[in-house]
């Protein structure tokens, strides 16, 4: 028997979700090209719990046609036409009014609103965390259902109609006047609970609030951060944030707290760096699960604590799948390295997991969160030997 495929109706559904696909792609190229204007909001990252924003979009018309009524004596017209025909020209306006109103062409934009997780499933859709390995982690147990076996006795839903056809034909196979089917053919799929390894990851965000850093450079750094975070929580279901600020001292705080800290004094990074090793060492975390930090400063450090600073990176570099440093630039072009953009170049050259970039205004914010899970995991992927140490 020949099976036939009703072409109407799938050209229709066809459309339909060729036409639902590109209104997914433009909302996603109007979410990503009005980016600064999202992170610039008032209330984005100090707002409520339930947060939203509102993105143009640019309305999409399609051709339609419809009936004109019966007493309308104009029609469709007759003859001949080229593409580009002026069928009408425009009617004056005869309420006198001399205001230059133009002539040029014209669209109309959709303000939608979305919430800030819509937002953050498609800005991450092709970001991943760099080098992330599965972990054995104790303090947060995995575990997944494997089928084992088969049974007699089960949920209906678990019935294995190949396996149970099976058992009915070798039956039937040996009996004389065999049924069609008993209960003792039926097979059921049996499901079992066992432990996994859990591909788990804790996130250091370490930021710089001395008195050089400007009100300007700790709201581009916090932004970076709530990008950040808000994406790794969508995208992982087993990742935890520390929260560390640092002058001369450094102090851990919850994530409130975090996005609203500042402070005063001078730079001392080392700090906020063995705060960070501390933390590591005492709860024993390295080994255990995928550690990954991300400092946020404007580059100047006290120059005494250059040795212990370097030091400290150092030994990080060692225990962390990857270490990144975001350099805060408002409106300004250094022609010289900063001291910590010095230190961790050092530590790239070396070959360690270590990267860095600069947040000049808003627009970098995006090209940042590129640059650490995007761009990062695709080449350091590309040059490792085997591939499979690379996760998503």
């Amino acid at each position: 028997m020949a099976l036939t495929i009703s072409t109407e109706w799938y050209e229709l559904f066809s459309r339909g979700a060729r036409d639902w696909l590109r209104h997914n792609d433009k909302v996603r190229e109007a979410v990503r090209q009005h980016l600064p204007e999202l992170i610039a909001g008032p209330d984005l990252i100090t707002g409520p719990e339930q947060r939203s924003v509102q993105v143009p979009v640019r309305l999409l018309e399609h051709a339609r046609f419809r009936l004109a009524e019966g007493r309308v004596e104009t029609g469709a017209g007759q003859g001949r036409g080229e593409p580009g025909d002026i069928l009408r020209h425009a009617e004056d306006d005869d309420d006198g009014d001399d205001g230059s109103g133009g002539n040029e062409d014209g669209e109309v934009a959709l303000l939608l609103e979305f919430s800030i997780d819509e937002i953050m499933d498609w800005l991450w859709e092709d970001l991943h965390l760099p080098d992330l390995k599965p972990a054995a982690s104790p303090a947060i147990p995995d575990t997944e259902l494997v089928r084992e076996g088969w049974d007699r006795r089960g949920a209906r839903s678990r019935l294995d109609r190949r396996r149970t056809l099976k058992e009915a034909i070798k039956r039937r196979a040996v009996q004389d006047d065999p049924l069609p089917f008993t209960n003792e053919d039926l097979r059921f799929r049996q499901l079992v609970s066992r432990p996994r390894p859990a591909t788990a990851a804790l996130i250091f965000f370490v930021i710089d609030v001395s008195a050089s850093m400007t009100q300007l450079e700790r709201k581009l750094a916090k932004s970076f951060f709530f990008f950040a975070l808000q994406g790794l929580r969508r995208r992982y279901s087993k990742v935890a944030a520390r929260f560390v600020a640092h002058t001369t001292q450094a102090w851990e705080f919850n994530e409130g707290d975090f996005f609203q800290v500042s402070g005063i004094g001078g730079t001392i990074a080392s700090s906020g760096f063995r705060l960070v090793l501390d933390i590591i060492r005492r709860e024993r975390l390295a080994g255990q699960t995928n550690l990954y930090l991300f400092y946020a400063s404007d580059g100047e450090n006290f120059t005494e604590d250059r040795a212990a600073t370097h030091h400290s990176l150092k030994e990080l570099a060692g225990m962390l799948n990857y270490m990144g440093f975001v350099e805060t630039l408002p409106g300004v072009t250094r022609s010289l390295d900063t001291e910590m953009r010095r230190l961790f170049t050092d530590l790239e050259a070396r070959g360690l997991a270590v990267g860095a970039s600069m947040l000049s205004n808003a627009d970098d914010v995006w090209r940042t969160l590129r640059r650490f899970f995007g761009e990062t995991i695709e080449a350091r992927g590309a040059d490792r030997a085997n591939p499979r140490q690379v996760q998503a």
